[in-house]
């Protein structure tokens, strides 16, 4: 039995820590807030609750595993998951609007066809199978094993079957997700259905790989998943489920460093100075958030840096949610250039600002509101990390229009209001400016791969969005199993099965 210290109350490291804990290890959690969780949080406040975090899951299988690995109860007997139908309403910039029903094609074939013209469903149809293959080609190595020491092969070989383009003499393949819309999709409402993916975690369609295609993938083969009371009660069951275990946490812990013996990770050493001792330490923190990191070794991947962030609205609304209303409504934006050039730095600064895409969030859930007579509701938007205070009321105000298309009523039923800033994303967090790490994709020369989870100090390993497998809630998972592979079968452990 080892001890180990475990940096960050983060869904991977507590992840991670159940694991460690079944495995017979002495496990202990320091976390320098005063809650688990890590960005999955949740703001209450008269009766009303708002999701901070994220606001849907998919992949819920990654967390069914996690809990059948870690004790009797299955996750579905910890919380109440139910399948969001729709699992979007879309609205166009041209006012088309379109209804995407959750895990069926057909279903989202036909829907298309009759909200975008003939032929625009068997065009995202044809997509989604060529996803499909980029999906098989990438699930293992980007989510179920530890990253290859020949990661450069990742980052070479595209995986997504792009179909040929042809203009005059030459012929292409799409490199970017872009390019895939635009060669293949061809419809702009297409092409905004695709990028919103993209851009909803963080990425830039222009130079996003074409291997991006699996996050739409993604969303359609397994579904889109609400728990109820708010995604900050899956934090809730896995950090119950870490206390079943015999993990110990300690809360208002900072960790200043860690401890390096004999060229070997020792224990950490708190804020406060004391010392605590032990045999393996899984970091689960940002870089540059902990002294004492080792530098990765020459030709790994170095970590990724300059990623935006988000900006969420929280809006407490008089009056019931009505009947049949969807859970999430994507309004699109009427400048894509613009957004995409505020958000990533490739244009002047505050431009695209005035219309940003926003996902709106109305949850039929009666624990997020004080009483039937009113609503919460949540407005989402990516932001440059690090955006001053002026800019976050200029966005603010801009997401509230936005989602008056989602919700007509909105300002006359709007009793207030509260933004979640990448100030906020900081302080939760510890990532510089609020930043929010992306999932690993393959290609693109190894840009959104992630640094491995064995690190160059032996006896330290790291957990989270901050390493392999990236960023969202079901790699978070897996690179908690990935971890507690690696120190449980040791470094021959070859992934999850």
């Amino acid at each position: 039995m080892a001890r180990i210290a475990v940096i960050g109350a983060g869904m991977g490291a507590m992840a991670a820590a159940a694991r460690l804990a079944v495995a017979g290890h002495r496990v202990t959690v320091y976390e320098r807030t005063e809650t688990y969780g890590g960005a999955v949080r949740q703001r209450e406040r008269d009766g009303f609750a708002f999701d901070t975090g994220p606001g849907i899951l998919s992949l819920p299988a990654v967390w069914r595993d996690l809990f059948l690995k870690t004790g009797k109860e299955p996750l579905e007997a910890c919380v109440e998951l139910t399948q969001v139908d729709p699992s979007a309403r879309h609205l166009f910039a041209d006012g088309t609007e379109l209804s995407l029903p959750n895990a069926s094609r057909a279903g989202v074939v036909a829907a298309l066809d009759e909200a975008l013209g003939s032929g625009a469903g068997d065009r995202w149809g044809d997509f989604l199978v060529r996803a499909r293959e980029a999906w098989d080609r990438t699930r293992r190595p980007l989510l179920e094993e530890p990253l290859w020491p020949n990661w450069p092969v990742l980052a070479e070989r595209e995986p997504y079957p792009s179909v040929p383009h042809k203009k005059l003499l030459r012929t292409r393949r799409a490199a970017t997700l872009a390019e895939v819309g635009a060669w293949e999709l061809r419809d702009a409402r297409l092409i905004a259905l695709l990028e919103s993916h993209a851009l909803a975690y963080g990425l830039d369609p222009r130079l996003a790989p074409a291997s991006a295609a699996v996050l739409p993938y993604m969303e359609h083969a397994f579904g889109v998943w609400y728990v109820r009371g708010g995604i900050r009660e899956l934090a809730r069951a896995v950090y119950e489920r870490c206390l079943a275990r015999r993990v110990e946490f300690g809360f208002g812990a900072e960790v200043a460093g860690i401890l390096d013996k004999d060229g070997r990770a020792a224990g950490v050493e708190l804020a406060d100075g004391t010392v605590a001792e032990a045999d393996l330490v899984v970091a689960g923190v940002a870089p540059g958030a902990l002294q004492g990191m080792p530098p990765r070794a020459t030709g790994e991947v170095p970590p990724q840096r300059g990623l935006p962030s988000r900006l969420t609205v929280l809006l407490a609304l008089s009056g019931p949610r009505p009947e049949g209303t969807p859970h999430r409504t994507v309004v699109h934006t009427a400048d894509r250039e613009g957004e995409l050039a505020a958000v990533f730095g490739t244009g002047p600064a505050g431009a695209g600002a005035a219309h940003p895409t926003v996902t709106v969030l109305r949850p039929d859930d009666p624990r997020l509101v004080p009483d039937p007579d009113h609503e919460a509701v949540t407005v989402t938007a990516t932001v440059p990390a690090s955006a001053a205070p002026q800019s976050t009321a200029h966005h603010t105000e801009a997401m509230i229009s936005a989602a008056e298309r989602a919700i007509p009523d909105l300002r006359a039923r709007l009793l207030r209001y509260e933004p979640h800033t990448p100030a906020d994303i900081a302080a939760a967090t510890g990532a510089e400016g609020g930043a929010v790490p992306a999932p690993a994709l393959a290609a693109a020369g190894g840009r959104l791969l992630h640094p491995s989870n064995s690190t160059a100090l032996p006896g330290l390993f790291t957990v989270g969005g901050w390493c392999h497998p990236g960023g969202g809630l079901p790699h978070a998972g897996m690179s908690g199993a990935l971890v507690s592979g690696l120190i449980v079968e040791g470094p021959d452990f070859r992934g999850s099965r």
